[in-house]
């Protein structure tokens, strides 16, 4: 039987922050944050013996598992707030009492916005006798808020006869300690900020993450400026920006020696049989109410690459994207060749940048990056070959197929490969519309992938990978973009 602690968060945020210098939000609320907020129900509620017992026997145990959704972080703004009322009995203070005189302090408030507002915290083969149980549930029950005041809070202790599976549970990074009641009660009464409860030391894992051909730096290029085209022509926009980086190169004198992690080929003009440099969109997707619509791209250069800080590419850069006055940042305007036909032509402008715009979640390279057993894709896969099977057995050829891209990428075989017409990921469009739809609804394609079959997926591996994770034969364009998914979430 498992102790099981239970913890809603009642409007849907959890303020809290790591330390009381960071702007990174605490998520998942960790046992001394809950033990902390248990003790200060006791302290509120008169400091009775039962609960004291209680909270000594709690404190004792092992940490606990923790089972908590995903939490995207809330945009972290500084916001100026007044301190402490000021003294209106001094001369020198007394101009202070007035609104508009009063000072402010920069203060921020960091939060987690969990998909599920429920958390909770199991003790595997904790059994509290009658007395101590009582007393627990009668401090849950009290227990308003987990952090900062504003995370109100439902809060419930359960008896289960089922124990989480410990492969879906987070480990504690913080935990308490025989002697932390009377460590927080000697604080309090000394009129200092507690310290955090010890560090929980990560369990040893003799096998090496496996991680895909491509990097976890990445160079955003945000949409500033004209209308950008559908995602589904992301691939025409990729190639377009792909060559605007080979022009780069020869308008600075470099187009005799274009590295082969920009261009894609070796110098006898093959193609590099190495990772080179991918151009993926980055489009509104995955979140509620999303539409799909491309937000900007990124430069994505193979791990372990320093094409980035590279002089020449810098120089690049600084060529194809001068300060523009009306915007006051640098921006890359791509304009596709004349003659292109009117359904795929655009001008666009594009600033980059080396950080995620605040604000602007559908930027932030970490919905891609992160490590995760479950991914589906935002772009379709444009399969290596063609399939030749029909009805299930072509499903089961595309899976296939799938599983050497994951393989041919440095990625483990997965447990499993579901493909479908459809994204898992809300408001990724299909792999290919309805029979009698126009022409834009269709994925436009470079030359070269025009007769490639194009599938969505959902991927299971047996253990966390790492992002990104883009595949098939379209990946340097941007086909073939996957995101993390969440297994507890439907």
């Amino acid at each position: 039987m498992a102790l099981v602690l239970e913890i809603e968060y009642l409007s849907g945020v959890a303020f809290a922050a790591v330390g009381p210098d960071s702007g990174t939000p605490d998520w998942p609320p960790q046992p001394d944050r809950v033990f902390s907020a248990l003790v200060a129900t006791w302290a509120i509620l008169g400091q009775d013996a039962d609960g004291q017992r209680a909270l000594e026997w709690l404190e004792a145990l092992p940490a606990p598992m923790l089972l908590a959704p995903e939490a995207p972080p809330r945009t972290d703004a500084v916001v100026f707030v007044p301190p402490n009322d000021p003294r209106s009995d001094r001369r020198k203070h007394a101009r202070g009492v007035l609104p508009a005189l009063r000072s402010r302090q920069p203060r921020r408030f960091p939060a987690s916005r969990p998909h599920d507002p429920v958390v909770r915290l199991c003790w595997p083969d904790a059994r509290p006798d009658p007395a101590t149980f009582a007393a627990l549930l009668a401090l849950a029950r009290d227990t308003a808020y987990v952090g900062h005041s504003a995370s109100l809070t439902r809060c419930r202790f359960l008896r289960d006869d089922a124990p989480p599976d410990p492969g879906r549970a987070a480990p504690p990074r913080r935990r308490v300690y025989a002697g932390r009641l009377a460590e927080l009660c000697r604080s309090f009464e000394a009129g200092r900020r507690p310290l955090p409860g010890a560090r929980v030391a990560p369990a040893a894992d003799a096998t090496p993450p496996r991680t895909g051909s491509f990097g976890g730096r990445w160079l955003v290029f945000e949409h500033v400026a004209g209308d950008m085209p559908d995602l589904r022509a992301c691939a025409l926009v990729a190639k377009t920006l792909r060559d605007a980086l080979l022009d780069g190169y020869r308008r600075i004198g470099r187009g005799d020696d274009i590295p082969e992690v920009v261009s894609g080929h070796a110098p006898d003009r093959s193609p590099s049989r190495d990772a080179h440099l991918a151009v993926l969109p980055l489009p509104f997707a995955g979140f509620p109410h999303a539409d799909g619509h491309v937000m900007g791209f990124a430069l994505v250069p193979p791990r372990d690459s320093t094409l980035l800080d590279d002089a020449d590419f810098r120089r690049v850069l600084r060529t194809l994207a001068p300060i523009a006055e009306d915007h006051g940042r640098r921006l890359l305007t791509l304009t596709t060749k004349a003659g292109t036909p009117r359904g795929r032509a655009f001008s666009i402008g594009l600033s980059p940048t080396f950080e995620p715009p605040v604000g602007r979640r559908s930027l932030d390279p970490a919905l891609y990056t992160r490590p995760a057993p479950v991914f589906a894709t935002m772009t379709p896969i444009a399969l290596d070959r063609h399939l030749k099977r029909k009805g299930a057995a072509r499903q089961d050829e595309a899976a296939a197929q799938i599983a050497d891209a994951c393989r041919n990428v440095g990625l483990p075989e997965p447990d499993a490969v579901v493909c479908d017409k459809h994204s898992a990921i809300v408001g990724a469009p299909s792999a290919y519309p309805a029979g009698g739809a126009p022409a834009w609804t269709r994925w436009g394609r470079p030359r070269a992938l025009a007769s490639r079959h194009l599938t969505h997926a959902v991927i299971r591996f047996a253990r966390p990978v790492d992002g990104p994770v883009v595949l098939g034969a379209g990946r340097f364009v941007g086909l073939g973009l996957c995101r993390a998914l969440d297994p507890d979430r439907r």
